[in-house]
């Protein structure tokens, strides 16, 4: 089965989020900052990574400089959403795994499905 670790500090978006990947077949975790991440990663198989940039005591950015600096979790495909998807670089993203910025104000429920088929999970 292929677990996706959810971080998401908004809790009816998260679980709307949870809902629609469960029905498409992922095991989801859900945890709702940074260094709960973290500490899911390490007890936990997981295959990709859905965040959002803004979280409650941190930014998505905090746990993604964690994850580079590891060997083992650094090729962790990321798909992040957020509400300013038009101020991020997809090009500096994408040295920190980032494979799709999805934009909150304008997603539909079953793009992160679709945004995790693409990068092949």
């Amino acid at each position: 089965m292929t677990t996706i670790l959810l971080v998401e500090d908004d809790m009816w978006f998260a679980a709307q989020q949870q809902r629609i990947l469960a029905g498409a077949g992922y095991t989801v975790t859900h945890v709702s900052d940074a260094q709960a991440a973290v500490d899911q990663i390490e007890v936990a198989d997981i295959h990709a990574i859905v965040l959002d940039v803004l979280l409650a005591y941190n930014t998505a950015f905090t746990l993604l400089h964690e994850l580079q600096s590891y060997e083992e979790t650094s090729k962790l495909p990321v798909v992040m959403y957020t509400t300013q998807a038009e101020l991020l670089n997809m090009e500096a993203l994408k040295s920190y795994g980032i494979q799709v910025v999805l934009d909150k104000t304008t997603m539909r429920p079953d793009d992160t499905v679709r945004a995790l088929t693409r990068v092949g999970v």
